[in-house]
């Protein structure tokens, strides 16, 4: 059967999962049919379209023989080659069905965007950033934007960074966590750009760093919890000695959410970590 040819509907298992939180509905949503053989690209859209959460995956036999599974991401409108808190949730769903990784300790994912490691960190699952396929300065024009659309001088701006690794953000760092958390955006101004923000707490604060990721356009136009901008951002702000190597920041504060990423550099691995914790488990007729 080739990928894309429809296969008749039938109960497959299903969970939706809550990422980077270790509480039931305070960290990024996800969705993970656990079991996707047979289905087409069209298919796998039009259900992700349906579940409108940020993301939704679906995993099946791996091609690589190195790899455990393979996953496909999607959003409610197209696929990504990688996102962040989908692998970890998809990690977890896949070792909550009773998935056995050949390694052990050491999960291993194949996606659009190659091989991507996860580990167990404890109680929690961290997958190394994989490598920025774009980074360097941004436009002056788009910092313009960027600016208009946080609503902010544009020198409130410290610096600003591409930062792509499947989705294409731009890093922006701010003065503090404080002014972070008080950015009401103007989603059109910075329409067709993804742009994440980051802010350093004072020491002694639960986070070092408060992290928000604006998608203007999507259904959910701010992420809760965005693990492939925390990738991006640490290799960004570890590389150039702004962030200790191993730091905690919060996502979702604003949208009422209480998102952890756990940060990580180990040797030539950056490690981006999180809790995960079922919400839904069950069947879905596809």
């Amino acid at each position: 059967m080739t990928p894309d040819a429809s296969a008749s509907p039938r109960l497959r298992p299903f969970a939706q999962v809550d990422v980077f939180t270790d509480v039931q509905y305070r960290g990024n949503p996800l969705a993970v049919v656990v079991d996707a053989a047979g289905l087409s690209t069209a298919e796998m859209q039009r259900f992700a379209n349906w579940t409108n959460l940020s993301e939704t995956t679906f995993l099946l036999p791996p091609t690589d023989p190195r790899a455990d599974y393979r996953v496909r991401i999607f959003t409610a409108s197209e696929e990504f080659p990688f996102a962040g808190h989908p692998t970890l949730g998809s990690a977890h769903a896949w070792l909550e069905a009773g998935g056995m990784p050949l390694q052990d300790g050491t999960i291993v994912q194949e996606c659009a965007a190659g091989l991507v490691r996860v580990k167990r960190d404890g109680g929690r699952l961290a997958f190394a950033a994989p490598p920025l396929t774009r980074s360097g300065p941004v436009t002056e024009q788009d910092l313009a934007r960027i600016a208009a659309g946080l609503r902010l001088p544009r020198e409130s701006l410290l610096d600003a960074a591409w930062l792509v690794n499947g989705p294409e953000w731009i890093g922006v760092l701010l003065e503090s966590a404080e002014q972070v958390l008080a950015v009401r955006p103007d989603y059109a101004a910075m329409a067709g750009l993804k742009i994440g923000v980051i802010g350093r707490h004072p020491a002694g604060a639960a986070a070092d760093f408060e992290v928000r990721t604006f998608i203007p356009g999507d259904a959910a136009a701010e992420d809760p919890v965005t693990g492939s901008f925390n990738a991006g951002a640490a290799q960004w702000l570890i590389g150039s000695g702004r962030a200790p190597t191993s730091y905690l920041a919060a996502q979702g504060t604003v949208l009422g959410r209480a998102g952890r990423v756990h940060v990580d550099a180990a040797g030539d691995d950056i490690w981006i970590g999180g809790s995960s914790v079922s919400c839904i488990e069950g069947f879905v007729m596809l």
